[in-house]
């Protein structure tokens, strides 16, 4: 299994055309949740173009060297936002769908702590082939199951305490 390199522009290219997307697909959300860490620069930038509240949920899977070991699913037990109720319309995004189980837990979680929700859809920018998940919107289908190697992964060996940084 080959790696994908992402540069920031090609980061960047992928939320604008997944603001494409959902914009072409006519879907009246009113309320963005995103899920942090890998969902939280997706969600930031939908909500400014699509001028929509952002509600952030950490949630987690991945830990050991480099965040490459699959875990146990970690959801945290509230939402940050800055609205008085979550809303009825959600999209939920995140950087990608892996094995799919951060979304598919997630999803129920927010619908069973919030049954103001009538319509949840999700976005991803990278769909892999091994999810057992389909989002509603996605960037790429990855066929292949590579490891992505996002721009902002660079600071995951960037250490403040150490006396030689690993990160230019």
């Amino acid at each position: 299994m080959l790696d994908l390199d992402i540069s920031w522009d090609e980061y960047h290219q992928s939320i604008e055309q997944l603001a494409e997307r959902i914009f072409q697909s006519n879907y009246e959300f009113n309320q963005i949740v995103c899920l942090a860490r890998g969902g939280l620069r997706v969600g930031d930038i939908l909500s400014r173009i699509f001028d929509r509240p952002l509600a952030i949920l950490a949630a987690s899977s991945y830990s050991g060297d480099g965040d490459r070991q699959r875990g146990k699913l970690a959801i945290a037990s509230q939402i940050t936002m800055t609205t008085e109720r979550l809303g009825d319309r959600i999209l939920l995004v995140d950087d990608l769908v892996d094995s799919g189980v951060t979304l598919q837990q997630t999803t129920i979680w927010l619908r069973d702590l919030h049954p103001e929700i009538q319509t949840l859809k999700t976005a991803v920018l990278w769909y892999k082939a091994c999810s057992t998940y389909i989002p509603d919107h996605y960037v790429s289908y990855l066929p292949n199951n590579p490891w992505i190697r996002q721009p902002f992964e660079k600071y995951d060996d960037y250490k403040l305490s150490t006396a030689e940084r690993n990160c230019p």
